[in-house]
């Protein structure tokens, strides 16, 4: 693999203060790894990084376990968190995006290898996982050592330190208080064997949603259309040409050219595939068969889908409810969607559904309504890396921008994480370190990236999660940008789909490619006025997704429930189009992974980007004292703040209501914004 990083200039003006982003111009002194790390300059390098990842971690346990000064305990926790995800976060990225199979495979491996030293407390399971790395000499490093999430000597330290709260910040107040959660909700608290069951379930866990992902992977389906003048040209760059004979009708591709008499397209389903052919064939037979296959698979994901529910299910049941006031409640959690939602703002599944409901009820009838469409370091060369840069501070953060499609490489849209934000003294800040990757059809000139505004307003999205990492400076990488309540962290990139739409944003980057001509005001309020027309169906939409989400992973009923009946009553109930049978679209749709239970989240984080569009951006979007407000008081704290409290110092006290203990957004400035109410 090529360790340096192609790099590019530019001169792209943040709305933040005057920022810009710019690349380094000074000369390499030395060759480094992928990200920057030293370790990962050959596959094989990722084996090192996890073993140096659990010998510092385990340096930094004996030293927390010897109950040092509150400050240092929090200290040394963080450290161990920043070690670990430092290996986790990386792994991540690689196995999703890096061309070379050597790297994806050891990137497998260590990432594997550290969750298990995160959960697995059995030392014969670790001697197993030693011995299939061929790291045999690891066996010192884990034979006298518990494992993080259940060493009882680390928990009993945190909660030395939650109890000596006033002699520390509020951050490290609220990084203790985290910390003693996240153990108890682990499981901490119960006996060996329980406690031994709950380790395997999140290993179990883990498995099931990495197998979920590689079937949608694997098995995206596809559709064969004959003849092929069916497909219209502007979707040739993402079918395959397949021919048959006149008497055949299997359309199976062949290597064999000379009986060959007719002319056909393969259409590989896959998401954004599927979405292009839906919006843009002509012939509604083609987008029938399309949608039809592409919900359909992958089938296998149906079995692992009810395995995820039954394990999330019994994890909940067997985690420890702690109340507030810290007397323990022996039973569990009623469900998983409790247990993941108590920790958020909207603190119960029963606000979240109130929530959803009263969203569902208010959009249904303009859904309902017949609208007439209106007119019109790197692993790999296509990498840039970018530094955010500022005057008077220096550089902020490091970006890789990931943005061309390519085999092999994870199908979606995404922020990565690298290297979180942490003060490691008074004098030295560790800079955030992220990765934006996307999967861009467009032209690949170094001078020009030719994106349509869907691809643009997905980039302004994850651009969003981006600031949120790179701006945050927490003293604890616990808390680095994006690492709040999770209904709280899709607001920033909520917030910056605003930007993608306002005509005065987009004249400043947004040219034709061969002309230079800026594009028109009267494009981009044709283009506002078709998203307006379908507004009330995509909110529709997500409310839909997330009622599934919750009751998927609500309360059980005694026999295990058929999910595609499930999502299909659901679908009837909540939603203005019909279920087509035989579909179950739901087994690929991966958010029901990593957002489980927490899919709601999506709508509260657009109810709140709309109200601070509203009161802070709306009437001049590129102020200078406007973006270096937002990040002064809500991008730089990350999670070391209680989110309501940044939310309503932020603008005000209506961002939100209260309901029933919990927190739901205030609805008033979406609805307006859609004509779902006057102004």
């Amino acid at each position: 693999m090529a360790a340096l990083i192609r790099q590019q200039t530019s001169n792209l003006r943040l709305w933040t203060n005057h920022r810009r982003f710019h690349t380094s111009t000074a000369p390499l002194i030395k060759d480094t790894g992928l990200y920057g790390f030293d370790h990962l300059k050959t596959a094989n390098g990722f084996r090192h990084f996890v073993d140096e990842a659990i010998e510092r971690s385990g340096e930094l346990v004996n030293y927390v376990s010897g109950m040092p000064s509150s400050t240092e305990i929090i200290r040394a926790m963080d450290e161990i968190s920043d070690t670990v995800c430092s290996v986790v976060d990386s792994a991540e990225l690689c196995r999703h995006t890096h061309p070379d199979r050597e790297f994806v495979e050891e990137a497998n491996k260590a990432s594997l290898r550290i969750n298990e030293y995160i959960h697995v407390r059995n030392n014969q399971q670790c001697t197993l996982i030693c011995f299939s790395f061929g790291e045999i000499t690891l066996r010192n490093i884990f034979d006298d050592m518990q494992y993080l999430n259940t060493n009882h000597a680390l928990y009993k330290a945190v909660i030395k330190a939650e109890k000596d709260g006033r002699s520390i910040s509020e951050e490290a107040q609220r990084a203790a208080h985290s910390l003693r959660i996240d153990f108890e909700k682990g499981g901490i608290h119960l006996g060996a064997d329980k406690l031994e069951r709950v380790n395997q379930l999140q290993i179990d866990s883990s498995h099931l949603c990495r197998e979920f992902n590689e079937n949608i992977t694997t098995d995206p389906g596809y559709v064969d259309i004959f003849p092929a003048s069916r497909i219209p040209k502007l979707l040739h760059h993402l079918v395959k040409p397949i021919y048959r004979s006149t008497s055949s009708a299997s359309g199976e591709l062949s290597k064999s050219r000379g009986s060959m008499k007719e002319k056909g397209f393969r259409i590989i389903t896959e998401p954004s595939t599927l979405s292009s052919v839906l919006q843009w064939a002509s012939d509604s037979e083609v987008r029938k068969m399309a949608y039809v296959q592409g919900n359909s698979v992958p089938s296998a994901n149906i079995g692992v889908l009810d395995k995820l529910i039954a394990t999330r299910h019994e994890i909940a049941q067997r985690a420890l409810n702690m109340l507030c006031c810290r007397r323990m409640q022996i039973m569990g959690y009623k469900s998983y969607s409790e247990f993941a939602v108590h920790p958020n703002m909207a603190s119960s599944p029963e606000v979240v559904m109130s929530f959803l409901l009263e969203m569902s009820e208010m959009v249904r009838p303009v859904a309902d309504k017949s609208v007439p469409l209106a007119p019109g370091e790197s692993w790999h060369p296509d990498v840039l890396k970018m530094s955010l840069y500022h005057p008077e501070e220096g550089d902020l953060g490091y970006l890789y921008l990931d943005l061309n499609s390519r085999t092999g490489k994870y199908p979606g849209c995404a922020h990565f994480a690298i290297k979180g934000g942490r003060r490691i003294s008074d004098s030295e800040y560790q800079l955030p370190v992220v990765a934006l990757v996307c999967n861009f059809a467009g032209s690949r000139n170094s001078a020009t990236v030719r994106i349509n505004h869907w691809e643009v307003e997905t980039l302004f999205h994850e651009f969003g999660h981006a600031l949120h990492s790179l701006l945050s400076r927490t003293d604890y990488q616990h808390f680095s940008g994006t690492r709040v309540a999770i209904d709280l962290a899709e607001t920033p990139s909520n917030l910056f789909e605003y930007f993608a739409w306002d005509y005065r944003v987009l004249k400043t980057f947004a040219r034709h490619y061969s002309t230079g001509e800026i594009i028109p005001e009267k494009l981009v309020e044709s283009m506002r006025g078709a998203k307006k027309m379908f507004a009330a169906t995509e909110l529709q939409r997500q409310v839909f997704y997330a009622i599934m989400d919750q009751t998927l992973f609500g309360e059980q009923p005694s026999s295990p429930i058929d999910t595609i009946a499930t999502v299909a009553n659901l679908k009837r109930q909540h939603t203005s189009w019909k279920h087509v049978e035989g579909t179950h679209w739901h087994t690929r749709f991966n958010h029901l992974l990593n957002y489980g239970a927490g899919y709601y989240s999506y709508l509260y984080a657009k109810c709140f980007a709309a109200t601070i569009w509203e009161k802070m951006f709306q009437d001049d979007p590129l102020s200078p004292a406007t973006g270096s407000a937002f990040r002064r008081r809500f991008l730089q704290h990350g999670g070391a703040k209680d989110p309501a409290f940044l939310l309503k110092d932020l603008v005000g006290d209506d961002i939100l209501r209260y309901r029933d203990g919990g927190i739901v957004p205030d609805t008033t400035s979406l609805y307006c914004e859609m004509g779902l109410v006057e102004d």
